[in-house]
This record gives structure tokens, sequence and C-alpha cells, in this order.
């Protein structure tokens, strides 16, 4: 059954990228698959748009990859220098084993500092989703000269936007119950527990395509992928330590900051997003009536946004 369901999904995938190459007439096929050695690491990430215009980082959240990314490179390609990396044990980068390598986040935002200075990436905006947040944060805060402007979308930086369900496994972890949390991660990363995250609190179910969860569900479900998965997830808590330190650099540093949210995300809910108000009372917040993965339903919408945002903010140029 399980293999059956692994060719499913294969015929899917090829099936998409063969259509998505096809397209004529649009920014797609600018799109490049490229790797770099980091840290004896290879880092597979996309790449598209002129190297001379404004670059953005896109860094992806959980569990998916920076295919998540596509629908947006597409739509702004035109206009910027898109990157947009796999993290190690995620989608085409290499995956060691968790007694080799020290999956946390601090390790991984360490990484992804070392991919920016092997591809020579010296200013950028930052676009960050889920998992996107905690580690582009980390760059952010550690190096806030290379960020022109910080694009956010469900991705926290304040405990009012903890929804009750992600709040019970931050309390769980910090009391150390690992095999809890590791029964219910079990559950987020089964194919019904992946797609939950792309249709709950879409507006138009008719609008997420097959291939967004299906390409998730392949990767997590590779041989010893759970358990990397298990070793990041479990270190989650660590990164509410850490909210402080990004709402200094926030107040202090005060980056141009557009806000584009999934209202209906049940894991990092709306309040989150209107949080950052507190800090950056110039943040630009959209609202947007889907669910945690809204840049599926939204990626058009949001790219108009981040255009008009970053013209206002005379970063276009």
């Amino acid at each position: 059954m399980k293999a059956n369901l692994t060719l499913l999904i294969c015929a899917v995938l090829s099936f998409s990228s063969g259509a998505m190459a096809a397209q004529p007439g649009t920014g797609i096929g600018d799109l490049k698959f490229r790797t770099a050695k980091v840290d004896g690491l290879t880092i597979f990430y996309r790449e598209a748009g002129n190297p001379a215009k404004p670059a953005i980082l896109l860094l992806h959240g959980f569990p998916s990859t920076s295919h998540m990314y596509d629908g947006l490179i597409n739509d702004l390609a035109g206009k910027y220098h898109l990157i947009a990396p796999d993290y190690p044990g995620f989608g085409n980068s290499s995956k060691p084993d968790p007694s080799v390598f020290v999956y946390s986040f601090d390790h991984i935002a360490a990484i992804m500092v070392h991919f920016i200075e092997t591809i020579g990436l010296r200013k950028f905006s930052l676009y960050m989703q889920d998992y996107g947040g905690p580690i582009g944060f980390r760059i952010a805060s550690a190096y806030p000269g290379k960020i022109n402007a910080l694009i956010i979308q469900n991705a926290n930086a304040y405990t009012a936007g903890l929804g009750d369900g992600f709040n019970k496994i931050m309390k769980m972890e910090q009391a150390g119950d690992e095999k809890g949390v590791a029964n219910i991660l079990h559950q987020i990363i089964s194919l019904d527990g992946i797609k939950v995250q792309y249709t709950q609190g879409a507006a138009n179910l008719d609008n997420i395509a097959p291939e967004t969860y299906l390409t998730d569900f392949y990767y997590v479900q590779r041989p010893g992928n759970a358990d990397i998965q298990a070793t990041l997830f479990y270190d989650y808590h660590n990164n509410l330590t850490q909210y402080q330190v990004w709402q200094r650099y926030f107040k202090e540093h005060q980056p141009p900051a557009l806000i584009v949210w999934g209202k209906n995300d049940p894991i990092f809910t709306a309040p989150g997003a209107n949080a950052y108000r507190q800090d950056l009372p110039g943040a630009e917040i959209h609202l947007l009536n889907g669910g945690h993965f809204a840049l599926v339903e939204y990626h058009r919408e949001i790219a108009a946004y981040i255009i008009s945002f970053l013209q206002k903010k005379a970063l276009n140029n």
C-alpha cells in the first residue's frame, strides 16, 4: 500500500513539474535549481530573476521545502532576485543523521548564514513562513545590516500568536515529554496531518493543489526523515525563549515590515500578526481569508503586496 502511494505521489509530482515547465509566457522558465557546498553539506536552492535586481531570500516552513515558493517566485521573478533554499534534512539538501548532526534552530540558522555568504548575498529582504521565522529572525537580529525588509507570513515572534494546540505542544516539550511530542508529530507528518495544514482555514479548497501536500509527504516519509523532523520539532520550544531578543531587534532597528497572514490559521493565529505592531508600529499588515499555508491560495495577492510595499519603501531598485 505504501509503495503504491509513493508511486502515485511521484506520478503527480512528475505531471505537475511537466505542466509547469510547459507554461509559455511566464517567469517560471527563469527558475534555476542549484546547489551550494556549505559546512560540508549540499544545500539545494531555487533561484530566479536578475542578480542585479533587489534580492529576496525565501525561508520555507514545516513540513515543506522551497517548492512552496514556486508560485510566488513566478510572480516576482521579473522584478527581483529570488533565492529559496532547502534546510539540511529538508527537500533536496543533505540529510545527515541526527546522531552526527545537530538539528536545532540555532544550527540551521548558522548554516543559512554560511549559505548566504557562500552565494554572495550582501543585502536582501527576508520572506519567512513558519519555521522560516525562527531561522530568519536569528539571522536578522544577528546581522541587521544585511536586511532591507521583513516579509512575515504566519511566522511567530509573540506568544499571542500561539494557537491552543501549539501551546499544548510547547508545554509538553518544556516538561520533557519527548514521547508525547513524538506521538503528536507522527500524526502531523502523516498524509492526512500534512493535508489538513493546507486545507484547514482555506477559503476555497478548489485552490489547494494536491501536489502541495503530496510533495511534503513524499519528502518527510523517506527513510530516516521522521527522526530528523522529530529532533528539530522537539527543539521548537527554545524559540520561545528568543522572542524577547527578536522583539528588541524590531524595536531598536525598526526594519520595514510587511505582514501577510492567513487569519484562519489555528497553529499561528491572527493575534500573532497584529502583535508585531507592539514593536513595529509602522508595519503594514494584511489578514487574508486563508490558513497556515495561505500562500497557496494567495500568492498573486501577496506578490502584489510585496511589490507595492517595497516600492513605497524605495526598495524596488
